[in-house]
């Protein structure tokens, strides 16, 4: 147990520091100028960086030398990419839109379900004796039981 731990906090450490290899504020970027492809990987990783960048001055999530409108695309490609899109498309409405036509459907199908039943279950009543008032009962209970079950079984 103790070795997985390790080997895991061994494998963050490692991932921080290829990480950090390449963050903004690197000497990398003192001969050339940050493009796009820069910024997309400063975007993406800039969790990361920023991190890092609470303990140590060597490492920044925005780098100053850059090519100008193209690293920032990037490096807002990146962000959005990574942390997320922070409800610019707003595809939530959408998978909730679905969702109740979803479950719309489902409650339709066990409607559909409930009425089988009962009718399956009155057929079962009227071929039997109709004179014993207790068949009546025992069948409202059957459906009952059987309501219950498929809810619980479509909740699940």
């Amino acid at each position: 147990m103790k070795s997985k731990k390790g080997i895991v906090l061994l494998l963050l450490a490692l991932a921080a520091v290829l990480l950090s290899s390449c963050a903004p504020n690197n000497d990398m970027y003192l001969a050339k100028t940050a493009g796009f492809w820069a910024g997309l990987w400063h975007g993406l990783i800039c969790v990361v960086t920023f991190i890092i960048s609470l303990f140590t001055d060597r490492v920044g999530v925005y780098e100053i030398n850059n090519s100008g409108s193209w690293y920032d695309f990037g490096f807002i490609l990146g962000i959005l990419i990574s942390v997320g899109h922070g409800g610019v498309w707003n595809p939530v409405k959408k998978n909730l839109s679905h969702k109740c036509e979803k479950e719309k459907e489902w409650e339709e199908i066990g409607n559909k379900v409930e009425e089988k039943v009962r009718t399956g279950i009155q057929n079962w009543l009227n071929e039997t004796d109709q004179q014993n008032p207790d068949w009546q009962e025992i069948g409202k209970k059957v459906e009952e039981k059987i309501k219950r079950e498929l809810r619980n079984w479509a909740e699940k």
